[in-house]
């Protein structure tokens, strides 16, 4: 087992924060296709166990406060519809971004539940124990000076889970499309950074000056479990989101340095936030590459 941090001695409130986890199952097991929602419970109940208050100020978060972005590796078959299998000799990738102002408080449970007191995430049909625990973090500050060191910079953004941008009540996006994308990380943006750093940016100012350009061979949309919820009878509902997944390079347009250097840093703070909605349920799970 190994644990790394870095710049954890920060004040609580003044971090964004990145977790990558190595998890090993200690059994072959199946969960669903969509584990994000599985993964996320189970991390919830990691946190509520070792600090109820913190728990409950992640499960009611509106803006998401802990970004999941459900297991990533090799998985076999499994006879149960809906399902894949982990492999006990195999290591799965778990990706935690925290975006809120009790980021510390997020952080130490995590911690100290899964590296001091536990190292176990229990999922209904087994159990992962944590191999690797690392975490790095920096403010909006420093994201806003890094952007501003790119020269004329296109981004390339992986989505590698579904990403579920909710345009207006009940009508998702399902294609990478800068206004949509871009508009969704302004709102994460300017709902965690201090006021001095919110951007004042328009939809119509982000379609104007920047350009997508997606890798259709990668492209692919999908309907994703998010939510389970008892019904009136006592039963039990499943709530589905939908959403796309692949490659898209942004690149701009005539822009102003000012919008240039805005756009680049909402789109490496994409890693932190996650894009779209249910982020903590493993939807708009991001990887960012900035080139000049």
């Amino acid at each position: 087992m190994t644990a790394t941090t870095s710049n954890d001695l920060q004040q609580p409130g003044s971090t964004i924060r990145q977790v990558k986890m190595k998890l090993s199952p200690q059994s072959r097991f199946a969960v669903p296709q969509s584990d994000g929602y599985s993964v996320y419970s189970a991390l919830l109940n990691v946190v509520s166990t070792i600090n109820a208050d913190v728990g409950a100020t992640v499960h009611d978060s509106p803006l998401g406060a802990l970004r999941c972005s459900g297991l990533r590796g090799v998985f076999a078959e499994s006879d149960r519809a809906h399902h894949k299998t982990l492999i006990p000799d195999r290591e799965y990738v778990l990706s935690l971004g925290i975006v809120h102002a009790d980021d510390m408080e997020i952080f130490q449970a995590l911690l100290k539940g899964l590296v001091i007191e536990g190292e176990i995430i229990e999922l209904s049909h087994g159990k992962l124990r944590v191999t690797e625990f690392e975490s790095m973090n920096t403010t909006h500050d420093e994201l806003l000076a890094e952007a501003s060191n790119h020269d004329d910079p296109q981004l390339q953004m992986q989505f590698r889970t579904a990403t579920c941008i909710e345009e207006v009540e009940d009508v998702t996006t399902m294609f990478p499309h800068r206004g949509a994308v871009f508009s969704s990380l302004l709102s994460k943006w300017n709902r965690s950074a201090p006021a001095e750093l919110e951007f004042d940016l328009s939809q119509k100012e982000i379609q104007a000056n920047v350009i997508e350009k997606p890798d259709t061979t990668s492209y692919q949309t999908h309907s994703v479990l998010v939510n389970r919820v008892q019904t009136e009878s006592n039963g039990t509902q499943n709530l589905f989101n939908q959403g796309f997944s692949g490659e898209c390079v942004y690149a701009f347009k005539q822009a102003s340095e000012a919008i240039t250097n805005a756009i680049t840093t909402l789109a490496m703070f994409a890693e932190y936030s996650g894009v779209g909605s249910n982020v903590a349920r493993g939807c708009g799970d991001i990887s960012v590459e900035v080139d000049n």
